[in-house]
């Protein structure tokens, strides 16, 4: 039994990369044309090239969801939304940058300073540093890691330092108490997160995000959240939980923008205060292009043999997807208190999450090979199940509340 376990389920780590990545653009690429070039000093070039252009590229993501955002909000409340800057606005997330920019940089002068100010470039650096090993296309990706999902989790939880830096050295005490309550819910939150992506790397038996797209080339009902019942229920489990990581409502209580002190970075002012948002808008397109790699084909299309919805458009139309649904999110539910995120989290997702490991074994040694009858037979089971929620979930709002005695 242990040698079955350990042959069908464990998944086959390779410490060593077989090639770097930068050294074969250089022989492929620059060798031909400059024979000369040296190949060591060419491939640190090239690798600094490619930082550049993500340091360049990846914080205009922040502007335009920061805009779209503003649209949606807009929408959901029957307004037009920033309409003044620019043609029908688009400008206005520009102008609001070049506002922070000369905004005064204060810094609390009983705190400390170097904590003060290193918190949100620790912040923003890991922010950036997990779109290294994520695969944009099948020729976008900076650093096919074969650890890439070990990288991404261990990379996501550093920002914790990054929080709690910031609210110590703010030398106030609310500022504290939200980096405290930021950091409790982020590390919560990681458990089931881990444990749902855990699903993943036992089906296809890799930690490779590159590997993990590759097995879901066969069209929309080979990709994972359809794999089996299991990856379907983790895939939620992993979307909900990545909503705390990023404090998106109704988890956003370390920066509840209805309270009057906005958590952790409280005494932040100007372009530092800028980067945490930045990093939060960042860190939910990151998130969503985990999801979409996991769980949604990654950049692979709908359809076997058919580019729809592939590649570098497919990708990040999926990762658009769901970032739309956390604003969407925003503006339907209300703000959770504390003990209920808590009970969330460790009396629902975290249990539910080992039932899916467990589950995700027993389904991986009836179904050795995935094949049209196991695919079949998980998505009629996900279809029954989708049925009987909506069924058990219609009664109960359908059902009259019980009165209430008075209490005079």
């Amino acid at each position: 039994m242990s040698e079955i376990l350990s042959e069908s389920f464990l998944p086959k780590i390779n410490l060593q990369e077989g090639t770097n990545w930068a050294i074969d653009f250089v022989k492929k690429t620059i060798l031909p044309i400059f024979p000369d070039f040296p190949v060591q000093s060419g491939s640190v070039l090239v690798m600094l090239a490619c930082a550049g252009i993500f340091v360049a590229v990846v914080p205009l993501l922040p502007l335009v969801l920061v805009l779209a955002e503003r649209k949606v909000a807009a929408r959901f409340q029957n307004r037009t939304g920033p309409m003044r800057v620019g043609p029908w606005g688009t400008l206005q997330t520009l102008a609001d940058g070049i506002k922070l920019i000369f905004k005064e940089d204060y810094i609390p002068p009983q705190g400390d300073k170097l904590l003060f100010l290193l918190a949100p470039y620790v912040i923003f650096a890991c922010s950036f540093a997990v779109f290294a090993a994520i695969p944009f296309s099948q020729k976008i990706i900076v650093s096919d890691f074969n650890i890439g999902i070990f990288y991404i989790m261990a990379i996501s939880s550093v920002i914790v330092m990054g929080v709690i830096m910031a609210g110590w050295s703010s030398n106030s005490k609310w500022s504290l108490l939200g980096s405290l309550r930021s950091a409790a819910q982020i590390v919560s939150y990681e458990i089931p997160l881990g444990l749902s992506i855990l699903t993943v790397v036992m089906l296809v038996q890799s930690l490779s995000m590159s590997e993990i797209v590759g097995s879901q080339d066969g069209g929309i009902f080979t990709w994972l959240i359809f794999r089996s019942p299991f990856t379907f229920i983790a895939f939620f489990i992993f979307f909900i939980s990545s909503i705390a990581e990023v404090n998106r409502t109704p988890f956003d209580l370390p920066e509840a923008e209805s309270e009057i002190v906005a958590g952790f970075h409280t005494e932040y002012s100007g372009m530092r205060f800028a980067l945490f948002f930045i990093a939060e808008y960042a860190n939910m397109f990151a998130v969503s292009a985990i999801g979409v790699t996991l769980f949604l084909g990654g950049y692979e299309g709908i359809l076997p043999g058919y580019d729809f919805l592939g590649g570098l458009p497919g990708f990040v139309i999926k990762s658009l997807g769901l970032v739309f649904v956390m604003m969407w999110l925003r503006w339907t539910l209300p703000r959770l208190r504390v003990d209920q995120l808590m009970n969330l989290c460790w009396k629902y997702f975290i249990p539910i999450s080992f039932f899916n490991i467990l589950g995700t074994g027993v389904w991986g040694l009836i179904f050795r090979n995935d094949d049209v009858w196991s695919i079949g037979i998980s998505c009629a089971i996900i279809y029954v199940g989708l049925i009987g929620a909506y069924t058990v979930a219609g009664r109960n709002l359908a059902r009259k509340p019980e009165p209430q005695p008075s209490s005079v």
